[in-house]
């Protein structure tokens, strides 16, 4: 089947070889297409130069300078990247919105031989395409969330019921963070909100809504990422499911979850600073002390005593409105052998019978 010399939609994405966006690494960066490779037209710098020019002096010496920079940017991807592609490979080309930076670029590939063609109005189109699905999809969820306090092991509880064949919903994986003051991830940079709503949307899309799905308690923000309005409202509405483990066995987890933090006792007591105003001086100095002698048990359990369960409490009575009905799920010891055992008892416990054969 020839392929078409007009611009296509989003529906025609599986059938090119490769999808290439022509826009800036910064752009790039934020967020794109999943499975795209960035090919940029104008760099960064190129792309605020023409830009100055458009705006200072006029839309020809902009052209003129940028055509020179876009010449030269397509010769080092034909050197480079798109040097090995045979005569039969089909790219699909996607900037802002389907102007003049993919639409050179397709030029230029056509002039070679390839049948490119552009994306029917970029990467707008796109970034319409995924806040409509979170909108759509996230009323609809059957959700069965999980709520419990802190060091309850919630995300391990749900990636073993994930092991064991849930549907489960990983907030926190998508934005890379584990929700709490002492949550960022070490090494790992949280993705920007365009970057966490497309693989939302993407994760979304991959439910099968006659089953439930398992997801985390989360409050509306993890780390810098805001959660979607249509998500927190389907949270907070939905049945829920209780993690009841005494204290000793949630401190014991935490300091192996959280082992990574005694490699730093200064940067975690800055960190800890972060909850100046929220306790007393002589309390957050106490905790910044230990931090800094990496003595993470005492600070852990003052932690969960006196600042996370009590907020853990009162934020959750008032934001799940079914709390009050939730399935407990009893966990006396949270070892890695014992949430093992706990992702099933999940998976059953939430009312999913599953696949034949799962």
């Amino acid at each position: 089947m020839p392929f078409p010399h007009d611009p296509v939609g989003l529906d025609a994405l599986d059938q090119y070889d490769t999808v290439i966006d022509a826009r800036s690494p910064a752009e790039f960066a934020e967020d794109a297409i999943p499975g795209a490779i960035n090919c940029p037209v104008l760099d960064d710098e190129e792309r605020r130069i023409v830009g100055t020019l458009y705006k200072q002096v006029g839309a020809f010496e902009a052209r003129r300078v940028g055509a020179a920079m876009v010449a030269a940017n397509l010769a080092r991807h034909l050197r480079g990247p798109l040097a090995d592609k045979p005569t039969n490979w089909r790219p699909l080309v996607y900037c802002w919105r389907g102007g003049l930076r993919s639409g050179s670029m397709v030029t230029w590939l056509r002039m070679v031989g390839w049948p490119a063609v552009q994306l029917r109005g970029g990467y707008k189109t796109w970034r319409s395409q995924v806040i409509e699905r979170i909108d759509t999809l996230a009323p609809r969820l059957p959700l069965r969330v999980l709520c419990g306090p802190t060091g309850s092991a919630k995300t391990a509880i749900l990636q073993a019921a994930a092991r064991a064949g849930a549907q489960v919903l990983d907030l926190e994986g998508l934005a890379a963070h584990k929700g709490s003051v002492l949550g960022a991830m070490p090494g790992v940079e949280q993705p920007s909100q365009k970057a966490f709503e497309t693989r939302l949307a993407q994760a979304l899309a991959g439910f099968d809504l006659a089953r439930p799905v398992f997801v985390e308690a989360e409050s509306r923000k993890i780390g810098r990422i805001a959660l979607p309005n249509a998500l927190v409202e389907r949270l907070r509405q939905s049945p829920c499911i209780t993690v009841e483990a005494p204290l000793a066995a949630r401190l014991e987890y935490l300091l192996r979850d959280y082992a990574y933090l005694g490699a730093d006792g200064e940067a975690l007591a800055q960190t800890l600073g972060r909850l100046h105003g929220l306790l007393a001086n002589e309390t957050l100095a106490r905790w910044q002390a230990w931090a800094r002698a990496g003595e993470l048990a005492p600070l852990f359990e003052a932690l969960m005593r006196e600042h996370y369960d009590p907020a853990y409490a009162r934020s959750q009575r008032g934001n799940f409105l079914q709390l009050q009905t939730a399935q407990a799920l009893p966990a006396e010891r949270l070892t890695a052998e014992a949430v093992a055992a706990l992702g099933p008892a999940l998976r059953a416990l939430g009312g999913d019978g599953g696949e034949p054969g799962a």
